[in-house]
């Protein structure tokens, strides 16, 4: 159906589908699901109409385009985060350490990410793409609560900047390895075929070939902590030798 008011296609465009009127909190939602089960391949305006019910121009009242979806993805993801920390163990701890927060963050982000795989991949594409001002504001009050946490640490602005760009890059990077895949054949039970390690060369690659059943297992949250105290544990140090005389 077409609506007969306004000059704008999209606002022609039917936005009532099976789940009533479309807002922008269904169509990410729609959008985040559609993901979810079939990967970021099968995201577009067209499917998307189809998902839920309407015509793809409808869409465009939300999103001005696939970018646009992207971005909106990224933002479904930190939005989702944000109410995992708002409701989570430790919400109303006032008095929790700069520290004990990160390592909040740190798990609740992991939390999401698996959850949602096949979006982690945009939380460095989109953010490469992207300019700070224009992120979605969810992704901007997740770093404004970080560099929050970072200023309590003691550290000044070189040293705040330093510690956020490493605890994003190990949050981040870590996640990453996570979710690399590493099966090359689910339905073979011996380890080695059930990774492939036929089709590596042993005279080339002798050390990835023994190491690569423990990289198959993740090393999960408690990975991700263990990496975090070593790097917090540095910057500790360094915002300790600031405040002594």
């Amino acid at each position: 159906m077409v609506e007969s008011t306004g000059s704008d296609p999209a606002r022609r465009a039917s936005d009532r589908g099976r789940y009533g009127r479309l807002s922008r909190e269904r169509v990410l939602a729609g959008a985040l699901e559609l993901v979810d089960r079939e990967g970021l391949s099968a995201l577009s305006m067209r499917r998307l109409g189809a998902e839920l019910d309407v015509e793809a121009m409808a869409l465009y009242r939300y999103a001005a385009g696939k970018d646009a979806l992207l971005d909106g993805l990224v933002e479904a993801l930190y939005l989702e985060l944000a109410g995992r920390l708002a409701a989570g163990p430790g919400a109303d701890d006032d008095a929790a350490s700069w520290r004990t927060e990160l390592h909040r963050i740190a798990r609740a982000t992991y939390e999401v990410c698996m959850a949602h795989p096949h979006v982690v991949p945009l939380l460095t594409t989109r953010m490469l793409a992207v300019p700070l001002a224009r992120r979605p504001l969810a992704v901007l009050k997740d770093h404004e609560r970080v560099l929050g946490l970072l200023r309590r640490a003691g550290l000044d602005d070189a040293g705040t900047a330093a510690l956020f760009r490493a605890f994003t890059a190990w949050l981040l990077g870590y996640i990453s390895v996570e979710l690399r895949p590493m099966v090359d054949n689910p339905d073979e039970e011996d380890p080695a075929f059930r990774l492939g390690l036929h089709r590596m060369p042993p005279q080339d690659l002798p050390e990835l070939r023994r190491t690569a059943p423990a990289l198959s297992e993740r090393g999960g949250a408690e990975g991700l902590a263990a990496g975090l105290d070593a790097l917090l544990d540095r910057f500790a140090r360094a915002a300790e030798e600031q405040a002594s005389p």
